[in-house]
């Protein structure tokens, strides 16, 4: 009979089964993200050379005029070396990491998950997912509430591939935003895209100027409307709050609308 068993188990049926359980459902770039992995042994004995979890998104590239999604593995973090899980098993499996800084955010449907899976050899791996929401973490959430406070409204946000941009993965996550009635009439679009550091936050700031005539109809055309400026900002400078670091992001932004 065991024999028949650890037949169906190498093709799932019977086999071991995995059920992670996250800590909360909502994190910031750089949190700690914790929990269990729980393993009920199926109805044979089973080697597992290792648990995996991962950290997945997905990201938007476009190639022949045809835009696709690809996924991306952001973390692999390796929770146990082999193990041994006998029938009818019952096993806790604590886990702790940091989530990635690239993480994006989960802004316009964007999908962060972690996927949890065993390796177990000549048998299919059980596999779990689980979704999660990435909000701003406290220094990024400075920047959003700044661009408020100038009068910009969020508009959408995407992970775009980008090798030259993207700082150890391939793409990066565009913000957008609309103008306020103060620069309305000089531009379109406000895109940041962030960079947290361990010391504060860089932040790409492109503005899409609104230009008039024969000279705005040929930039456009060119794709010359477009500014782009770095706008560093340390940890003393997000401290000092919404307020001071929209002063900085209104002097970027008016240096490029002139």
């Amino acid at each position: 009979m065991s024999f028949f068993n650890k037949i169906l188990a190498s093709v799932g049926i019977g086999a071991a089964q995995i059920d992670t359980r996250l800590e909360k459902s909502s994190y910031y770039p750089g949190e700690e993200v914790s929990g269990i992995v729980y393993i009920r042994g199926g109805n044979v004995e089973q080697k597992v050379d290792r648990i995996y979890l991962k950290v997945m998104t997905e990201y938007i590239r476009e190639r022949d005029d045809s835009k696709f999604t690809e996924s991306c593995v952001l973390a692999k973090v390796s929770i146990t070396d082999s193990l041994l899980v006998k029938a009818g098993d019952e096993l806790e499996i604590p886990f702790s990491f940091p989530l990635p800084l690239e993480t994006p955010l989960t802004l316009s449907r964007q999908r962060v998950w972690v996927h949890t899976g065993l390796d177990i050899e000549n048998a299919i791996d059980p596999k779990d997912y689980d979704y999660i929401e990435v909000t701003p973490g406290p220094e990024a959430a400075v920047i959003f509430d700044a661009a408020s406070e100038l009068g910009f409204q969020f508009k959408t946000a995407s992970c775009e591939y980008h090798s030259r941009l993207g700082r150890g993965v391939p793409f990066v996550q565009e913000i957008e935003f609309y103008p306020g009635r103060e620069y309305a009439s000089r531009m379109r679009e406000l895109e940041l895209i962030l960079y947290p550091q361990r010391d504060g936050i860089s932040v790409l700031v492109e503005v899409d100027r609104k230009g008039s005539g024969v000279a705005g109809w040929l930039e456009r055309s060119l794709d010359m409307d477009e500014r782009h400026s770095w706008l560093t900002l340390s940890s003393a400078d997000l401290q000092e709050g919404p307020s001071r670091v929209a002063e900085l992001l209104d002097q970027v932004i008016q240096r490029s609308i002139r």
